[in-house]
Formats: C-alpha cells, sequence, structure tokens
C-alpha cells in the first residue's frame, strides 16, 4: 500500500503507522523548572541523542500556541535548562504516571511518588533511582512546519553538561543494559523492553 502523511485511512488503516514504523525510539523523560520555580516532569517518545562531541540531545514539543504550550517547552524556554532522565523497568509506572496532563505549576515528581535529586551542572531536579541522567542547556529551538490542522511542534537542542550514571548500572567499564533493561516507545500504545543483545563487529574494525 502506499498513501501520503495523515491519509492513512484511506488505505484502510484506523490509526497512523508513523510511530510505529520508527520505532523503537528511547523516551527522553524531561524534567525541568519554570522561571517561577515550577517542576514538571515528562516523557518524550520524540528524542534522542544528536552528537558525542559536544554531546547534545533534542527532543520535540507541542507548541500549540502561547496559551497550549507544553510545559516542558515552556519550562525550557524561560530557564534554557532541563534534564533527560533514562527510563528502565523500574521507572516505567511513575514514567507512565507523569505522562497524564496536569495543570502548569502541579508537580508531576509528587504525582508519581518520586524523589527529586539536586543536579549537578543545571537547577531542574533529575529523578531518583534512574540509571542514568543527561543535565543540559538550551541551545536552540526550532519551531517546525505546522499542520493544515495547525498542530505544530517545536524542536529543543540541548548541550549536555553533565551526566549521571548509577555505579550499579555498569559493568566491565561499560553500561550494563541488562541491570535496567530500557524502555522504548513504540506506534500505538505500545512499548518495548531490550532483553537480547548481540555485538557485531564493523569490517573496518581492527
Amino acid at each position: 500500500m502506499f498513501f501520503l502523511p495523515m491519509q492513512h485511512k484511506d488505505a484502510g488503516l484506523p490509526f497512523n503507522p508513523l510511530k510505529a514504523i520508527v520505532s523503537p525510539r528511547p523516551i527522553g523523560w524531561i524534567s525541568s523548572k519554570g522561571a517561577d520555580g515550577s517542576i514538571n516532569l515528562a516523557p518524550y517518545s520524540f528524542f534522542n541523542a544528536i552528537s558525542e562531541n559536544p554531546a547534545m540531545v533534542i527532543f520535540s514539543a507541542d507548541c500549540g500556541g502561547e496559551d497550549h504550550r507544553k510545559d516542558s517547552l515552556r519550562n525550557v524556554e524561560e530557564t534554557g535548562e532541563f534534564v533527560v532522565n533514562i527510563v528502565g523497568q523500574a521507572q516505567f509506572d511513575a514514567m507512565n504516571i507523569s505522562s497524564q496532563s496536569y495543570d502548569y505549576g502541579d508537580n508531576e515528581f509528587l504525582h508519581a511518588g518520586l524523589d527529586m535529586v539536586e543536579s549537578q551542572t543545571v537547577s531542574p531536579p533529575r529523578v531518583g533511582g534512574v540509571p542514568a541522567a543527561l543535565e543540559c542547556r538550551l541551545f536552540q529551538t526550532i519551531p517546525l512546519p505546522r499542520s493544515d490542522s495547525g498542530q505544530g511542534y517545536s524542536l529543543v537542542m540541548g548541550t549536555v553538561t553533565g551526566i549521571y550514571v548509577d555505579d550499579n548500572m555498569v559493568s566491565d567499564g561499560k553500561l550494563d543494559y541488562t541491570a535496567y533493561t530500557p524502555i522504548s516507545r513504540l506506534g500505538y500504545r505500545d512499548y518495548g523492553r531490550i532483553t537480547d543483545i548481540f555485538q557485531v563487529a564493523r569490517p573496518d574494525d581492527k
């Protein structure tokens, strides 16, 4: 089958398959702090690392107008800082709770029963108990083109200023995925967990 974006129903598909096609995707569990001190925590599946040196990450957030911006986007634009918390199996339920829509200033850490741990290089806290976290300063926000329906997103680019790794998640000098079982986002309401890991040498490896 073939169809144009957002015309999946014409092809007999009741649900848009785009996010299912581009999967698995890592989850950026973003903690941020507003100019008034409000704390926000929310998961984003449009998230990834884009550069190792300098270390940089991106996530995209709904920017449906001044009164409808995602709280994370509002906070990052106000203070220029955020933290990417990595989601393992142990954090899944709390992450899902934090995905609910709350009023601005309503702290998702409290709703999900999570501890706020002070960051080292930025003001927003990280989530207590996560296997790893990336402290970031805003590099740039880029408004993306709006759809015909008016829906739009902003791309948030951040420079990593500090990296936290739980010592218990390290084995033989490497991050041990099996110690925390990373959770990924698929399409629809589906998630995946990494349990099967293999290594392959590249042809030009010495």
